[in-house]
């Protein structure tokens, strides 16, 4: 069985047949899919979709740093009302986003510490969106060093010794679509890491697997990572399935 750790099945690109995602995600050995927020808009659609099947699906709650604008502080109040009025398993997705838009790093970085106080406060883990970032979000973790915190780089694409950070303090590292690319190079790096800190996820819809890239992605997919990882690790994809699963379990207390 596999556990899909990051998804955005809530999003309406699956409106039309997200009856038949749900099923291929099931049929692939998918047991559960973990959800992720964006901000206070995306909300009540992740929750509706929580609502179908809580077993299944497992909501978070959390400000995408791609969200932090001018008026964050006042999405941070709006969002952090709702902490309580479900079951989240974690706080994300929150982060640092150097890519797509500089213009509210500080923003983003006072957001991001923001969020980890109310994982601190929550006793939850953080899933971390890292896009050009990482040295700066594991700067803020090794300063902070709240005792306890656990949580997931999620798409990780980083280097061995940025890999080393990760695992010095005792956080996982999320594997998807990237893995499977043909030039990426990660599965280079991931080689040399042990799978003890691994999770499987699909990001979906988006960064979808090979053969399936540049077509919308979905959480049955998350067999193919699982696939490839097993294939860079020289192991059986059984074993990949077994010990992701328990570290998903031990990451978010499933």
């Amino acid at each position: 069985m596999l556990i899909d750790t990051h998804a955005h099945l809530y999003l309406d690109v699956f409106d039309d047949d997200i009856d038949a995602v749900i099923q291929r995600a099931r049929d692939q050995g998918v047991e559960q899919v973990l959800l992720p927020n964006i901000d206070i808009g995306s909300l009540e659609a992740l929750h509706q979709l929580t609502a179908r099947d809580p077993a299944y699906f497992k909501p978070m709650l959390g400000l995408h740093p791609c969200s932090v604008q001018a008026d964050y502080q006042s999405q941070l109040e709006a969002l952090y009302k709702n902490i309580d009025l479900e079951r989240h398993i974690a706080i994300g997705e929150i982060g640092l986003d150097y890519y797509w838009d500089k213009t509210f790093i500080e923003e983003q970085k006072d957001a991001f510490r923001t969020q980890v106080d109310w994982a601190r406060k929550h006793e939850l883990p953080i899933v971390i969106h890292s896009r050009d970032s990482i040295d700066d979000i594991l700067d803020i973790l090794e300063e902070l060093r709240i005792e306890g915190l656990r949580g997931v780089f999620h798409c990780f694409t980083g280097t061995v010794e940025q890999a080393q950070r990760i695992m010095d303090l005792s956080f996982y590292m999320g594997l998807g679509g990237v893995l499977t690319f043909k030039n990426s190079g990660l599965d280079k790096i991931v080689a040399q890491l042990p799978i003890e800190y691994f999770v499987l996820e699909t990001d979906a819809p988006y960064l979808t697997p090979h053969p399936y890239r540049g077509k919308r992605n979905e959480s049955s997919y998350v067999r193919l990572v699982a696939e490839k990882l097993a294939d860079t690790l020289g192991v059986a994809v059984q074993d990949i399935e077994k010990v992701t699963s328990e570290n998903a379990k031990k990451l978010f207390r499933l």
